[in-house]
């Protein structure tokens, strides 16, 4: 699904935003971005929508070369990942409805269709009561729900999430973080950016941490590990019983060839 093979990021001023970063997320997956402020993660979110190129490596989501994509097929790459920006980047001017239409739009859909998928999000992200307020007049858990539907609203394959709960209360942040998990269970990979530990620890999902633009964790790995040392256990365990088993067999054969013997040892014995 989403692949990156030795990525590195320099920029102009020569910093490192990446480096030597290879991962593999597969779909359906719900991966934690973890790390402190200026450790990679929005870098590594800007680079699968190609909003900038890797310095060095590859990059593949889903049938897209990231590196070697035209300009004129980015639009149609972002229509399969839909993204939440760490400041929302919604319109002031323009209601929520008209929000999270925009993209519906510009993709072409029709009135109808785009009216229709727009009450559909609004419903199921919980605003859909506030469709003709603007942004001003919504708190911070409100606005990260209407921006996580204009993030869904041309059904991405892929959502990225960056920092999605990191100006809200508590308890509104994990209510954010259940709807996003109802979303990866309909099918959708989920990638999410955070340094909010609660979170992660609630979810027992994928970590992965970044360090000053190096991976320096991935769960995923470990738990791979894991269960390989698992499968070759139960191998193992296998192998020993067939063993066993094969043994008692020849060992039945030894004492049925050695009965017989004392049979017919038996019978010379009567006939004399």
């Amino acid at each position: 699904m989403i692949e990156l093979q030795s990525v590195s990021k320099i920029f102009g001023t020569g910093v490192a935003g990446l480096t030597d970063i290879s991962l593999s997320i597969e779909q359906g997956e719900f991966v934690f971005l973890i790390g402190q402020t200026g450790s990679g993660k929005t870098t590594l979110l800007r680079l699968l929508i190609r909003e900038t190129l890797p310095t060095e490596g590859s990059i593949v989501v889903g049938e897209w070369d990231i590196v070697k994509l035209p300009e004129n097929k980015v639009a149609s790459l972002r229509k399969k990942i839909g993204i939440i920006f760490q400041d929302l980047r919604l319109l002031a001017d323009k209601t929520i409805f008209e929000n999270v239409m925009l993209p519906l739009q510009v993709a072409g859909r029709s009135d109808i269709e785009a009216k229709n998928r727009v009450e559909e999000l609004l419903e199921e992200v919980g605003v859909l009561e506030h469709r003709d307020k603007f942004p001003v007049q919504l708190s911070g858990g409100e606005l990260q729900r209407v921006a996580i539907a204009r993030a869904l609203a041309l059904s991405p394959e892929v959502l990225l999430a960056d920092e999605p709960t990191g100006n809200l209360d508590e308890a509104t942040a994990f209510e954010i973080v259940d709807l996003l998990s109802r979303i990866n269970e309909s099918g959708t990979t989920i990638i999410m950016a955070t340094h909010n530990p609660q979170i992660v620890e609630k979810l027992k999902k994928r970590v992965v941490e970044l360090h000053k633009g190096s991976l320096v964790k991935d769960t995923k790995k470990v738990t791979d590990n894991k269960k390989q040392e698992t499968e070759n256990k139960k191998d193992g365990e296998k192998k020993k019983e067939s063993e066993n088993k094969k043994e008692e067999v020849i060992q039945e054969f030894v004492l049925d060839g050695d009965t017989d013997k004392d049979l017919k040892k038996e019978k010379k014995e009567e006939a004399k």
